[in-house]
């Protein structure tokens, strides 16, 4: 996922319905995958649309019917409001974002702290927070999802060889070293597992990942399950000048 700011763009005569457009064929036609999309004028309202219409949709939510959208919501579907945050909202009679406008900003403070500035904002349908290019990655990650399930555990380390090989060159291109990785298992029923693994040093190309793989495989399902989706993820990054001060601390430990 991702926001994309398209306001200063002139790209298809600055249409963020048509940039939308776009960005989804580009998908499907270099994937062969479907995504969503939702369009809107400000990210918290992006996020809602991009949810509407899932797995293949294109939601838009204008600035003359934001308010209304909002208020109609129920609070259980605004993002990032959990279950438990539901849960004590219902329990305080906010079952909508009408509920939740209702409520005075003093009564959401007392409420839910500081989130609740955020709460009384986004019952207006405002959000004011900018679309931020400039994070600093946390992790690496590359995934593929079969067109046939599949079930042999040799496959399954197979696939996630090559995969951990392109995230590890997505990782150099960007500069970065990772300590951490992660798999990623989808059931053909869609369950979904992670299995993790941080090592001492930093991985690199001459890691030896097939036992690292065979103990991250150990207490799942694989061979027994099949299979619709891999990924393998590479987290605790560090940059280069983190690397050196590591190697150095990794010399005087010796």
């Amino acid at each position: 996922e991702a926001y994309l700011d398209v306001s200063d763009s002139s790209y298809h005569n600055g249409s963020a319905t048509l940039i939308a457009k776009d960005i989804k064929r580009s998908i499907l036609q270099k994937t062969d995958l479907v995504a969503s999309a939702g369009v809107s004028y400000n990210k918290f309202l992006a996020k809602i649309a991009s949810d509407m219409d899932k797995p293949n949709g294109l939601y838009l939510i204008t600035p003359e019917q934001g308010a209304k959208f909002v208020a109609e919501l129920a609070v259980g579907k605004f993002h990032g409001i959990g279950k438990a945050t539901e849960k004590k909202m219902h329990d305080l009679g906010i079952l909508t974002g009408a509920d939740l406008k209702n409520k005075s900003l003093v009564f959401l403070l007392q409420a839910f702290g500081k989130a609740g500035q955020h709460y009384y904002n986004i019952s207006r349908a405002i959000d004011h927070r900018p679309v931020n290019n400039h994070r600093s990655s946390k992790s690496v990650g590359v995934e593929t999802t079969f067109q046939v399930d599949i079930k042999d555990r040799q496959q399954v380390l197979e696939h996630l060889s090559q995969l951990f090989k392109k995230a590890l060159k997505k990782l150099n291109d960007k500069k970065l070293s990772a300590q951490a990785l992660t798999i990623k298992i989808k059931y053909h029923d869609f369950v979904q597992i992670t299995r993790s693994r941080t090592l001492s040093r930093i991985i690199t190309v001459s890691t030896d990942v097939d036992p690292i793989f065979e103990g991250l495989l150990k207490n799942t399902d694989i061979g027994q399950r099949k299979i619709r989706l891999l990924g393998v993820t590479l987290s605790s990054l560090q940059t280069p000048s983190q690397m050196q001060h590591f190697r150095q601390m990794d010399l005087f430990e010796m």
